[in-house]
């Protein structure tokens, strides 16, 4: 809920209505006949007041790529990372936040290969995906198939993606293990939960905020509270701990997580929540978990024969060059998807101008799955309505998957 942040927050929106007086340079066009398209810009570093929508110029694809009309976002705990600066090597601001979007080719750059106009797609974007046109080379471009909505393609590609490398690529996930994910009720928590359910006797330990249970509980085996000592929980169930351990809380859980690993288990670092700590950059406790993760120590990894890997999606596939290994991967998971083995969970649908309200969502930890913005939605009257299917009051009419339909 947006009440969370208290007055800081009230103040925060009345500042920004009187900023937003239409001071954006970014709406000069250079050429009175440019084409103009609609995208969420962040003007800065730091709190919610830093995103507007705005026109831009709307890009033409380059040799070897494909322009998108987009039809719907996914919205990440990175992008709120983004939005803090604090990632290594931040690009300049203003920038188009977003790694991943769905939507309808509209044009072909020169030598682009592949792909025809009108073809349904998804793909991932090295930034500006939060906009109503992207272009992005052919390479990091998917079909879709004909019965994947468009919020369904935005909430499928990084999650699963992520997801089903880290299980196979780097844990490699068999008969008979079991898994330990945090964020069990996020996008990546719930694909990981899915994609374990396709091998055979996998037993997955979940942590997520307790009024989540009731939503993701067929999805886990064991569910215990984020809070609680789950180590002791999962060491009650499974006395010699887990093969896998999936930690995107990155710092005072890492002994733990360790801890908890059997030999030859691999513990997986993908992501940084605790680093978004409140709605400005702290330096501080993004350095305090970082010392944290340090003092992992590699003798004791030999003696005790355990495994620490880190992974990052964006790095394999913008700096490492591994697009074609990505492709693979997504054609196995799409080809999970035509069988009814994995579906990707929406928490909600928002339209560009509530980017700030569904950021709020993602601090708060108050989604079950994905959040989508949508681009050809109308923002909705802020009125508390209540959502049945979870019981949990969102502003305005946030449109439910699923369940509520």
């Amino acid at each position: 809920d947006m009440a969370k942040e208290g007055p800081e927050k009230t103040e925060e929106t009345e500042h920004m209505i009187e900023k937003n007086g239409g001071k954006e340079q970014d709406t000069v066009l250079a050429a009175a006949d440019t084409k103009e398209m609609r995208a969420v810009v962040l003007t800065g570093f730091g709190g919610l007041n830093k995103l507007r929508v705005t026109k831009k110029p709307m890009p033409e694809p380059q040799e070897g790529e494909v322009k998108i009309r987009v039809k719907a976002c996914g919205l990440n705990f990175l992008d709120l990372m983004v939005r803090q600066g604090n990632i290594d090597n931040p690009p300049k601001t203003p920038l188009v936040p977003g790694f991943e979007c769905s939507g309808i080719v509209e044009t072909l750059g020169e030598n682009t290969k592949g792909f025809e106009i009108g073809d349904r797609v998804m793909a991932f974007v090295n930034y500006n995906a939060w906009a109503e046109v992207v272009c992005t080379p052919a390479e990091f471009v998917y079909k879709i198939p004909d019965d994947m909505t468009f919020p369904e393609a935005a909430a499928f590609s990084m999650n699963f993606v992520a997801a089903y490398m880290m299980l196979f690529e780097v844990a490699n996930l068999r008969e008979g293990m079991s898994v330990l994910v945090h964020s069990a009720g996020g996008g990546v928590g719930q694909a990981v939960a899915q994609l374990c359910s396709t091998v055979n006797n996998v037993m997955v330990f979940g942590t997520a905020s307790s009024f989540k249970h009731e939503a993701i509980k067929d999805s886990v085996t064991h569910l215990f509270d984020r809070n609680a000592d789950y180590v002791q929980e999962v060491k009650k169930i499974s006395p010699e701990g887990v093969d896998i351990v999936l930690d995107c809380l990155c710092g005072e859980n890492t002994g733990k997580g360790l801890g908890l690993l059997k030999p030859l288990g691999t513990y997986i670092l993908y992501g940084s929540s605790n680093m978004v700590t409140g709605e400005t950059k702290s330096f501080f406790s993004f350095a305090k978990s970082w010392w944290q993760v340090e003092k992992v120590n590699p003798i004791k990894l030999y003696e005790e024969n355990k495994v620490i890997a880190g992974f990052s999606l964006l790095n394999l596939l913008f700096k490492q060059g591994r697009g074609s290994l990505v492709k693979t991967v997504v054609h196995k998971l799409i080809s999970l998807y035509n069988q009814k083995k994995i579906k990707p969970l929406v928490d909600s649908l928002w339209a560009l101008e509530e980017v700030k309200e569904a950021m709020q969502r993602i601090h708060d930890r108050g989604n079950i799955g994905k959040l989508i913005l949508d681009v050809e939605k109308a923002p909705t009257p802020l009125v508390g309505k209540p959502c049945h299917c979870s019981g949990i009051i969102l502003k305005g009419l946030r449109k439910k998957s699923n369940s509520c339909q």
